[in-house]
């Protein structure tokens, strides 16, 4: 595969089966002053995927992530969010849009006046009218789901490690129990262990919530263990997007040298380990 678009169909005991595009970007792009960041990129986000969203430093990665959000205006080009061009939506249809959706900021970007669970409640506060103590059982819902201990609910952030951080903030994302998760840069300052435990927990909660996963990293651990597809920022645009083997057999020259350069070297890339 060569560009952010990608064929629509899986293959089921030898049928098609269309697969619905969540998130469909179109020759967006997206500048600041006289500086283009993003110029005619394209990409499709597949429902029940974890697409893991790649590319150098400074290349645009979280500013397509904002834009999808709406945080950054877009110059051209379309994005529909569940099958809904944004642009035309209503501002019903965009409050529900947003409604399905979940955010994990890099870094967690809890607010540090707040408890744990108050964090959680927060999107509860804004979108939701519930009783108090609905809010309490149902945050407490998203702190056992995301692997925090109960008494984590009334700790404030900063009594918190850097994985129990980044755990409550995914228990934030998961308030109304969106369709699609955005992370950007998830695993950043965990350690191999806690990256790898959280890594296990995102694929866990794709498969029991039905999740669609868009995740901004550059972890390549996280690339090969737990993404379906990966697509690849570079040059304003989508380069390439498929799976890990896709990635190891494109001769790009950035694409080569991220998953098969030095810092590869020690991660096996034989289909049979892999599987």
């Amino acid at each position: 595969m060569t560009t952010g678009e990608i064929t629509s169909e899986n293959k089921t005991n030898g049928a098609a089966h269309p697969r619905e595009a969540l998130i469909s970007a179109r020759d967006v792009t997206v500048g600041f002053g006289d500086k283009l960041v993003l110029e005619d990129l394209s990409l499709d986000v597949y429902r029940g995927e974890i697409l893991g969203f790649v590319g150098a430093s400074g290349a645009g990665k979280s500013v397509l992530l904002r834009t999808v959000l709406g945080l950054v205006k877009k110059q051209s080009g379309t994005i529909e969010l569940f099958g809904v061009d944004v642009d035309e939506a209503s501002e019903d249809a965009r409050l529900a849009m947003d409604m399905r959706m979940g955010v994990l900021f890099q870094h967690g970007a809890l607010f540090s006046s707040l408890t744990v669970i108050e964090n959680i409640q927060v999107p509860m506060r804004e979108y939701l009218e519930l009783p108090r103590m609905l809010m309490n059982e149902l945050a407490m819902l998203k702190i056992e789901l995301v692997g925090l201990p109960r008494d984590a609910a009334h700790k404030m952030p900063h009594q918190l490690s850097g994985g129990m951080i980044k755990r409550a903030a995914l228990a934030r994302a998961l308030a109304l129990d969106p369709d699609v998760v955005f992370l950007d840069e998830p695993t950043s300052g965990l350690d191999p262990i806690g990256a790898a435990e959280f890594d296990e927990l995102v694929g866990k909660l794709r498969d029991t919530m039905g999740l669609t996963v868009y995740m901004v990293t550059h972890d390549l651990d996280s690339l090969f263990s737990v993404c379906d597809r990966i697509a690849v920022l570079g040059q304003k645009k989508v380069l390439v997007a498929g799976t890990i083997d896709d990635m190891l057999a494109n001769d790009d020259p950035w694409v080569r040298s991220y998953f098969r350069g030095k810092r590869a070297r020690q991660i096996d890339t034989s289909p049979q380990k892999r599987g």
